[in-house]
């Protein structure tokens, strides 16, 4: 590896560290504002009825390779894409339930919410968050990358 490849591989891990906490930090307030739509049938409804007020959408999985959820992942990016919609993929399910505190000891796994799509719909929610993962998204397109992807990691 000649040098410059290592110091730009360097700066795009910090890119996407920064970025990582950034969405964390954005997905928390947005919690706190009541401004998330969690679930894939839920944001489907949303961005059907209301795509302007989408601001951004999470696309969670741990390298599932369960073809109907790539399927909806498929139409939810399309959809993202054509409505001017920045999309993130995210591995880290675990971390997201973390952070949005979905676990409840009263109910099973499966009730605890589809955290595969998660839509951040109020453009206040913490602007300079959303702002920073936003230039995450163009940055990533500009180097070809049309769906940035990140790694949250587990504290």
């Amino acid at each position: 590896m000649i040098p410059e490849e290592s110091f730009g591989s360097s700066v795009m891990e910090k890119r996407m560290q920064s970025a990582g906490l950034a969405l964390e930090e954005l997905l928390m307030t947005a919690q706190k504002q009541d401004c998330l739509t969690i679930g894939i049938y839920e944001s489907a409804k949303l961005l059907n009825a209301d795509p302007d007020s989408v601001v951004l959408c999470v696309l969670a999985a741990d390298g599932e390779d369960d073809v109907g959820l790539q399927i909806h992942f498929t139409l939810l990016q399309s959809f993202c894409c054509d409505s001017g919609i920045n999309i993130l993929r995210v591995s880290g399910v675990q971390r997201l339930q973390q952070l949005l505190e979905v676990v409840d000891t009263n109910r099973n796994q499966e009730e605890h919410g589809d955290l595969h799509c998660i839509l951040v719909t109020n453009p206040q929610a913490d602007h300079y968050r959303l702002q920073e993962v936003g230039t995450y998204c163009k940055e990533s397109r500009r180097l070809d990358q049309w769906v940035p992807e990140l790694v949250l990691e587990e504290r």
